[in-house]
């Protein structure tokens, strides 16, 4: 049978002999591709048949045959599998097969750009400074002109003006600008303003280097008792130091700061007795600033008044600890545990109560507590671990300073670091001096001072503000060239006056010879009351009085000032201090008032006084009567009368009245006659007619009504 198939298969069919030549030909032509074509026709003919004819017979064969026919199957397909590479139909089926492949590599591509391109922007934003210009560096002493700022930008004075104007400053040629205005006029021309080191800056250079540790000592501590007035400040101090304190102060009030050495077994105290009036705010908040711990004062019989918690806020303001001392524990009213309680609702909870605040029972008249608040003291200041190096020049603070009779400005000073020796050149403020004689606490003579300790000095040029730091200088001409270069900048600041247009400030200016002014010229013993009288006049200051201080100074009151408040009207306030004979006399002949006071409260209370009375008072109507107008009566020689009847109160013939039509006030003024039948008369009871002539107005009308006032003037008093 296979035999048969095989022969029908190869049998060619019988053609024709102009076809057979025609195809003879063209195998000639095309003989690679058709023995190719051939070789394949041949080769995959019987597969296909075999492949669809073999499985019916597979059924009955053995695993013999089906081994054989594996093998011959092996031996078939390297043939048949050549031949799909010339084909086409097996190309397109491949390329179909390979287009999911291809998606997904595109996909895949689209996801990898976006993971490479984030870094990207980061690197250009990096660029983007660069492209801005940098403005450059322009050196200038500040303040400074607008001529002299105009030389250092190379532009002319009008053109710097102008632009002054465009930012609406209203400045002279040679007014002293702003280094924030100055910043913006440079900064149009592309430069920042970088400020020259002066003169005075590498003066003080000396001062700012740091100490070698090996060369710094353990100093006495600084301690500021505050507290409120009559608490018992001074006489705890008085208690410590074994001197009397209170007797020489006015009414038993501390007037200015007192600086104190107080030397114990276990080491060294300064202290600064601060006032405890309310008027020396200033004083106390200064004295804080310059202390290393604060004992706080409070009366066991009182409690924590509003001057303690005032004490409290200076205290934590200036970041120093504070130990209270709870006075006056002896009497028989006191209670402490009260007081600790009202000491724990502002923060300061005693130690004995599981806080941290060292609370320390004393009574500075028994002396009970005292060394224990000492002990307190020091174990606190060991704790901060204060140090300070004597081996240096001195600079420190102005405590106090006045001007004395017969010794010229005299100056307490607190040295800070470094030693403070007789006839040094030191520069304090806007002066300079040349130490002649130190003075400690007790007016002893000494001739020199370390880190913590206070002295009074002379030889200073003039009197210094307190609170102004002092500086030793080592070259005397140096020394004055600052003094004076300090004095011109502070002569220029109060010269220049930068005003910025604007309506408010313009209105404000043409209203001004509407306020009343009050001139003061003020003269007190030291600088620290002269601030204290300034703080209670600016509490007392209103809108509608203006306080004028146009003269303020340390020492007695003398013909200048007389001569000042002559001409311009002033009055002369003097705290602790006397007027000379020559200054009475002109005062007494120029009837010029002088006051002087030793406390300053009493101070304050006249000059309350003073601008109670001078404010504008308060206008209040009082209803005097109501009458009506029931008749008018039109007269050639009296004009037009009001027949009326009083059905309230009373009428006057100088009452203000008020002539009201339908509920409305139709005029206001006064009466011009007032008659009873045919009689002038004074007033007009209840119950009775009269007749009534208006002075200004004629066009009444019967039924209105007619309200008699009396006008008050109500005093304005400040709260």
């Amino acid at each position: 049978m296979r035999e048969k198939e095989n022969n029908i298969m190869v049998k060619p069919k019988k053609e024709k002999a102009a076809d057979k030549k025609k195809k003879e030909t063209k195998s000639k032509k095309a003989a690679p591709k058709a023995a190719a074509k051939s070789a394949a026709k041949v080769v995959t003919k019987p597969k296909p048949e075999a492949v669809k004819k073999t499985p019916v017979k597979r059924k009955a064969l053995t695993k013999k045959e089906k081994l054989a026919a594996l093998l011959a199957a092996k031996e078939v397909l390297p043939k048949a599998a050549a031949a799909p590479k010339i084909e086409a139909v097996p190309i397109k089926k491949e390329a179909a097969a390979l287009s999911p492949v291809k998606e997904a590599i595109r996909e895949a591509k689209k996801e990898l750009p976006e993971k490479e391109v984030l870094p990207k922007p980061e690197v250009k934003v990096e660029e983007r400074p660069a492209a801005v210009p940098e403005l450059k560096e322009l050196e200038m002493d500040l303040p400074i002109s607008p001529k002299d700022l105009a030389v250092k930008l190379q532009e002319k004075p009008s053109v710097i003006i102008k632009s002054l104007m465009d930012m609406r400053i209203m400045v002279g040629i040679n007014q002293a600008l702003e280094e924030d205005v100055v910043a913006k006029i440079c900064a149009k021309y592309g430069y920042k303003i970088t400020k020259a080191p002066g003169k005075e800056e590498l003066a003080l250079s000396i001062h700012q280097e740091k100490d070698d540790p090996k060369n710094l000592k353990p100093r006495a501590p600084v301690v500021t008792i505050m507290g409120h007035v009559d608490h018992g400040k001074t006489s705890l101090l008085d208690a410590i130091r074994k001197t009397k304190v209170a007797e020489y102060e006015h009414g038993g009030i501390t007037q200015h700061i007192g600086a104190y050495r107080v030397s114990l077994q276990n080491g060294e105290i300064t202290f600064l007795d601060t006032p405890g009036h309310e008027a020396f705010t200033a004083m106390r908040a200064r004295g804080a600033s310059v202390t290393d711990i604060v004992i706080l004062v409070v009366a066991a019989d009182d409690g924590v008044m509003p001057q303690t918690q005032e004490a409290i806020d200076h205290a934590r303001a200036a970041g120093v600890p504070i130990i209270v001392a709870l006075n006056k524990i002896d009497k028989p009213q006191a209670e402490p545990d009260r007081v600790k309680k009202q000491l724990s609702s502002l923060g300061l909870n005693p130690e004995d109560w599981g806080g941290k605040t060292i609370t320390v029972p004393v009574s500075a008249k028994t002396g009970q507590g005292i060394d224990d608040l000492l002990e307190m003291m020091l174990l606190e200041a060991q704790m901060l671990e204060l140090k300070a190096n004597p081996a240096r020049l001195a600079r420190g603070i102005v405590i106090e300073a006045k001007m004395s009779k017969g010794r010229g400005p005299v100056a307490t000073l607190l040295v800070q670091n470094g030693s403070l020796h007789l006839n040094e050149n030191i520069i304090a403020g806007n002066f300079y001096g040349k130490i002649r004689a130190m003075f400690n606490d007790r007016g002893q003579a000494v001739t020199s001072a370390g880190p913590g300790y206070p002295v009074e000095v002379l030889g200073i040029s003039s009197v210094p503000a307190a609170g102004e730091q002092f500086f030793v200088i080592p070259d005397e001409k140096e020394a004055k060239e600052l003094a004076a270069s300090r004095m011109e900048r502070e002569r220029q600041q109060q010269i220049r006056a930068i005003k910025r247009i604007s309506l408010e400030d313009l209105h404000a200016q043409i209203e001004e010879g509407k306020i009343k002014e009050l001139k003061l010229i003020i003269k007190a013993d030291v600088q620290g009351s002269l601030e204290a009288i300034k703080d209670v006049l600016d509490k007392l200051n209103v809108s509608e009085i203006k306080l004028d201080i146009i003269h303020t100074g340390v020492g007695n009151i003398n013909n200048s000032d007389v001569v000042l408040a002559m001409a311009s009207n002033a009055l002369i306030l003097g705290f602790n201090v006397v007027a000379d004979q020559l200054a009475r006399e002109t005062a007494s002949k120029e009837g010029i008032d002088i006051r002087i006071y030793n406390i300053i409260y009493e101070l304050g209370n006249d000059i309350k006084a003073a601008i109670e009375g001078m404010l504008e008072p308060k206008i209040k109507k009082v209803f005097l009567g109501r009458a009506e107008i029931r008749k008018v009566f039109k007269l050639s020689r009296a004009g037009t009368v009001a027949g009326c009847f009083v059905t309230k109160g009373k009428f006057n013939r100088t009452s203000v009245i008020d002539v009201t039509r339908n509920g409305q006030v139709v005029f206001e003024g006064k009466l011009s006659s007032l008659k009873r039948f045919k009689d002038d008369v004074r007033d007009v009871a209840e119950g009775s007619e009269c007749g009534m002539s208006i002075a200004g107005f004629d066009q009444i009308m019967e039924g209105d009504i007619i309200e008699a006032y009396e006008i008050e003037k109500i005093a304005r008093k400040l709260e």
